[in-house]
């Protein structure tokens, strides 16, 4: 009877051995099938992921993506997606990664999971000059006359949330979206990735715009993928190789600082 019992347990677990590891392959396996790495990226969160004036995608992101789909040996194919769908387009294998400046959180770490950071940012605000500095002089931008605006679900929504409760909160499907209110008067400030506010600062400075000079939190960059071992496993080891090398630093010098990149924005 002790050794039917053995016998059954060691079946069972040979059976999860085999199962765990099948499923521990299944997404890296299927993007070296098809040969083709798909990610999920916005394309609006400069200097991340940019679209061009020839509507082509460049930015950090995008070159961390090309070098990851080279290193696999496949195709890259860049899939638009507004940043609040991303997550679920990952959920529903609509991409198998996604890059967009998106901040690992315990609340994502929920949904997808995470390798990085890559970069390490932080929240930054964006306004018109003139009018920043008679709001802060006024009343604060803690109040119902500010109107902040944010992109959707996002840890700028949960900051501008946080950090300005009593303000009017608009939430936005981009960034294009927001720069746009913000230089019709609709909206008073923009709260963003830091990165962001200092890039369409320094693009936008004859119309008065401005950003401030450091990040206000701690917000650690990483890639979305599915809860998959060996494709986890990959990318970790993808990004230390490319740490190491010094590759991440110069794609970050890049990107994070304004460059002739910058001419080919829209």
């Amino acid at each position: 009877m002790k050794k039917l019992f053995f016998f059954v347990s060691a079946l069972c677990l040979l059976s999860l051995m085999v199962a765990t590891g099948a499923s521990a392959g299944s997404a890296l396996d299927r993007i070296m099938k098809k040969g083709e790495l798909a990610v999920g990226t916005s394309g609006t969160q400069p200097p991340m992921s940019a679209t061009n004036k020839k509507g082509e995608f460049m930015g950090m992101d995008v070159d961390l993506s090309r070098a990851m789909a080279d290193a696999m040996g496949v195709k890259l194919k860049f899939v638009p997606i507004p940043f609040a769908e991303l997550l679920p387009a990952l959920e529903a294998g609509k991409v198998d990664m996604v890059l967009s400046g998106m901040t690992m959180t315990a609340e994502r770490n929920k949904k997808a999971a995470f390798v990085g950071p890559y970069v390490i940012t932080g929240k930054g605000i964006l306004a018109v000059a003139e009018r920043f500095t008679a709001l802060k002089e006024a009343k604060g931008l803690d109040t119902p006359e500010v109107k902040v605006a944010a992109l959707k679900d996002s840890t700028s929504q949960k900051f501008a949330e946080t950090s300005m409760p009593k303000a009017t909160l608009t939430l936005v499907g981009s960034y294009d979206e927001a720069i746009d209110l913000l230089l019709k008067n609709k909206i008073d400030v923009i709260v963003a990735d830091f990165q962001f506010c200092s890039l369409t600062a320094y693009r936008h400075q004859k119309k008065g715009l401005i950003a401030g000079q450091s990040p206000l939190t701690f917000e650690p960059l990483g890639i979305a993928m599915p809860e998959d071992a060996l494709l986890i496993n990959w990318v970790q080891n993808f990004l230390n190789q490319f740490h190491g090398t010094g590759e991440l630093k110069k794609v970050s010098e890049k990107w994070l600082n304004p460059g002739s990149w910058v001419d080919d924005l829209p």
